[in-house]
């Protein structure tokens, strides 16, 4: 290693350059020998600089996020997925709703992909350096209560609530809330409202809220009006997939039973 190269190597650290340091031999050599001229030569050192920061903002956003697994629209089912319509998912998939402020309410029951495509949504959002956070409404509920019971709830949803442009809220209605909770969760849905866009998964038809929400049906209306106020809802009908899968796999093992006795 040279001396100039290693004044190169500490100009791009203080500079915070990583990727111009990384990849300025393979440049050089590749400059040399096309003969090309010293503007495209650093043209092409800024633009491995833009793309490396670009995968690391991504992969910071993919890891901030939370996500329970990574999914793919390319890995959804359509066809086991009743009623979704292709067309309203690929222009959810363009993330103009988060642009908007609005929000996409994902309603079925269980093991039909709701939660498949609000990852889905959501690993596309912070791949295109949206700032996104999943959770589910238990966990939610959880860290809301204790952030109330210690007086620091103005604190959480300015870090935890407002500071992201899409939270996604999984599992709303699989388990019933205290009137204490169920105010909670109104306060983050108002806080929220055409600040930031939200995605909410639920197992329940919207008539049915009250009944998660403290029999409270003053308090679900006006979550309700905020929630679904610019809201694309997307229902989903059909058979648990895992349920279907474990039919299967119990239908073959019993083939098999058959065949060997």
């Amino acid at each position: 290693m040279n001396l100039q190269y290693e004044r190169m190597l500490a100009l791009c650290d203080s500079l915070n350059l990583p990727f111009v340091a990384q990849n300025y031999v393979g440049a050089a050599q590749e400059a040399a020998a096309q003969e090309s001229a010293y503007s495209d030569f650093l043209e092409a050192l800024l633009k491995a600089e833009s793309a490396g920061r670009q995968v690391r903002k991504q992969s910071l956003l993919t890891r901030l996020a939370g996500f329970p697994a990574i999914k793919t629209l390319e890995e959804f089912d359509y066809a086991f997925a009743a009623g979704v319509k292709r067309s309203q998912i690929d222009e959810l998939a363009g993330l103009a709703f988060v642009e908007r402020n609005e929000n996409v309410v994902l309603v079925g029951p269980s093991g039909v992909g709701k939660t498949h495509l609000a990852i889905t949504l959501g690993y596309r959002a912070a791949q295109a350096g949206i700032k996104t956070r999943f959770t589910t409404a238990a966990d939610l509920l959880l860290t809301l209560s204790a952030a109330h019971a210690q007086n620091q709830l103005k604190a959480l949803m300015h870090r935890a609530i407002a500071a992201y442009r899409l939270l996604i809220i999984d599992e709303i209605g699989y388990l019933p809330m205290s009137r204490e909770q169920a105010n909670l969760f109104f306060q983050v849905i108002a806080a929220r409202y055409e600040k930031g866009s939200l995605i909410v998964t639920s197992n329940l038809s919207f008539g049915q809220w009250d009944a998660t929400f403290a029999q409270d049906a003053t308090l679900t209306a006006a979550l309700l009006d905020r929630l679904l106020h610019h809201a694309q809802i997307v229902p989903i009908a059909g058979e648990s997939y895992r349920l279907k899968r474990q039919r299967q796999a119990g239908m073959v093992q019993a083939r098999k039973a058959i065949a060997g006795g």
